[in-house]
């Protein structure tokens, strides 16, 4: 049996059980029955069921045959984050932190507890957030190339947030809106809860085909673009000013909202202009503070065209009603402070210690990344299976992500994303190893 067609009945199980079309507990065809129906040979049906049990899928028992295993995760898991054992070393989510930032904390409580201002953090704020706060965010946009009105940005609970009420404000259930086909989790998670359907544009090496993305237009309903022009999660790209251009070009001519997705924006100095300031009548700038200042700090901001606002407000009070006073008060306190700028300053410099470390353990490997970012796209050899591998790296107490989380086109490719901003250092090698041993064998 050629090795395609193989991997190919092996991913047909696995994606039947993964969707639920097998439930657990289905009883499967006996090897030799496997065998007659797809005409192979015994030995490699065999192999098939192999997999599928190294994968975690199924089971065989003894004199019974072989069985689907129980997949789902535990009650309160099923967002992708999970406790993790003693021990384990988390490649998979980004929360970067650096040494002292708890006494950062402890300081701005001090200081907000003598504040003058506390009993009104008490009470409801504005739902887009207090005028000086929106303020303050505009200001801090500048360092990301962005000029912008007061009016004209709203204080969210942080960029996920950002995300979801930008898309509860504009799009509507059944909306197409086009989007990488690797992209971010999270708003595969979002489209999915707002019914939103999912166009995926082909990618390249160095950004979206954007001739896809016009073929695209041409033949869908497309409504809204969602993009990350400045450090693509999970593929580490940064569009050039041109790649810009000819996407808003193709924006304003079949009349797409742009969704600017900027969470990791913060770790590239120098990048072009962002969408906005191209497209500004038509694209929601959207970021935060989870991963220059800490993720725990559920404060962010959406920048958008006036037009917006009414609807975008009506979402946050849908949802949140209003950014808590306490968090939007120490987060707008450090930006005055200059403790934000200097830890994105740090902070861009320990994801290119971190990258540098990668690239020392992993050489040789066709990683694919950004030299600022704190995340690597790690393409698996053919003969690999993402899954496997992941799963052997867990046993090694390595906690890594495949690529179905980002994908949202029918392939899925064997990649591993890691992330490598949760860690230590001398932990992070210790599991750059690792991965190398298992994906080099």
């Amino acid at each position: 049996m050629p090795r395609a067609r193989y991997k190919s009945l092996v991913d047909t199980f696995a994606h039947a059980i993964r969707s639920g079309t097998m439930p657990a507990g289905t009883r499967l065809p006996t090897h030799g029955q496997l065998a007659a129906e797809h005409g192979l040979a015994l030995v490699t049906a065999s192999r098939v069921y192999s997999e599928l049990e190294a994968m975690g899928l199924v089971s065989g028992e003894a004199g019974r045959g072989t069985f689907v295993r129980e997949i789902a995760l535990p009650p309160g898991q099923g967002s992708g984050q999970m406790t993790l054992a003693t021990g384990m070393l988390d490649l998979n989510f980004n929360y970067p932190s650096l040494p002292g930032q708890a006494d950062l904390l402890r300081t701005a409580l001090r200081q907000l507890a003598l504040s003058g201002d506390l009993e009104a953090l008490l009470r409801y704020q504005p739902h887009a957030g207090r005028l000086h706060e929106r303020a303050v965010m505009a200001r801090h946009l500048r360092s990301r190339g962005l000029t912008v009105a007061a009016e004209q940005v709203l204080v969210v609970s942080g960029a996920q947030h950002g995300l979801a009420v930008t898309m509860m404000a504009l799009l509507k259930p059944g909306d197409v809106i086009a989007v990488d086909a690797l992209t971010y989790s999270g708003f595969k998670v979002l489209a999915e809860t707002l019914h939103l359907e999912v166009a995926a544009i082909a990618v390249t090496a160095d950004g979206p085909d954007l001739e896809y993305l016009q073929s695209l237009c041409r033949k869908r309903p497309v409504r809204a673009v969602y993009c990350m022009p400045t450090l693509h999660n999970p593929l580490g790209w940064v569009l050039s000013q041109a790649q810009r251009e000819q996407l808003v070009g193709i924006a304003r001519q079949h009349d797409l909202m742009i969704i600017e997705d900027a969470a990791y924006a913060f770790l590239v100095e120098d990048a072009p202009p962002p969408l906005f300031c191209l497209a500004p009548e038509r694209t929601a700038y959207v970021g935060g503070l989870s991963k220059s200042v800490a993720t725990g700090l559920r404060v962010g901001f959406v920048a958008a065209p006036a037009a917006w606002m009414g609807r975008l407000e009506r979402a946050i009070m849908a949802t949140t009603w209003n950014v808590p006073g306490v968090m939007s008060a120490i987060a707008v306190g450090w930006i005055e402070d200059g403790t934000v700028a200097r830890l994105e300053a740090q902070k861009r410099q320990d994801a290119q210690a971190r990258q540098a470390l990668a690239a020392q353990v992993l050489s040789g490997l066709d990683c694919v990344g950004h030299p600022s970012s704190y995340f690597l796209w790690l393409p698996l050899a053919e003969d690999l299976r993402a899954d496997q591998v992941a799963m052997t790296l867990q046993r090694e107490h390595v906690w890594v992500s495949t690529a179905e989380p980002f994908a949202v086109s029918a392939h899925v490719p064997h990649a591993l994303r890691l992330a490598l901003g949760s860690v230590q250092m001398p932990a992070l090698r210790e599991a750059l190893v690792k991965v190398r041993q298992v994906v080099v064998w």
